[in-house]
């Protein structure tokens, strides 16, 4: 089937179709999930929640852009409110942003398989992770970070230096 043959087919509320959808994106969008929620059961739980999300809402898709990128939107705001539910999302300033040298580009995410990244990444407290993600590998910008999480850009990109130099640091403990 094609994506929207699928599409029409969840739209039209058909089993097969909605079968068919979540068995080509549940393995990436999991992986999704997991970046930003650690526990895999709890990954799990924040992709039903999406998926239900997905099949509620996918005659609201549009279709100007790619019907993946939409679907991985949603499961990114899935697994922010989770983190927000569980009270694990409170992001604050570090302290020390000052005292780094950002000078020195870190591009660790190119440098690994998605397995290592994954592993380093569940080593990261959640606010340096959360930014991360989002920045990195999601393509967000700063300002659309500080809006989505509700904190200022400053500390956005306070996270993501922080981010970057507890990796720098587990990479050379390894």
């Amino acid at each position: 089937m094609t994506e929207s043959e699928l599409m029409e087919g969840c739209i039209a509320l058909d089993p097969r179709a909605q079968k068919k959808l979540y068995d080509r994106y549940a393995p990436k969008m999991l992986g999704v999930c997991r970046r930003y929620i650690g526990a895999k059961e709890d990954a799990e739980d924040a992709l039903s929640e999406g998926f239900f999300k997905v099949f509620t809402h996918i005659n609201q898709f549009n279709r100007a852009g790619s019907f993946e990128g939409w679907i991985r939107r949603i499961m990114v705001n899935e697994s922010l409110m989770f983190l927000r539910k569980k009270g694990n999302l409170k992001i604050e300033a570090a302290p020390e942003w000052e005292t780094l040298d950002h000078s020195v580009p870190v591009s660790v995410e190119h440098e690994l398989a998605a397995a290592d990244i994954l592993k380093l990444l569940e080593k990261l407290p959640v606010g340096y992770r959360t930014v991360f993600n989002l920045y990195v590998i999601e393509g967000y910008k700063h300002i659309e970070i500080a809006e989505l999480l509700n904190i200022s850009i400053h500390t956005s990109k306070s996270q993501l230096v922080q981010a970057k130099e507890r990796l720098r640091r587990l990479l050379t403990e390894q």
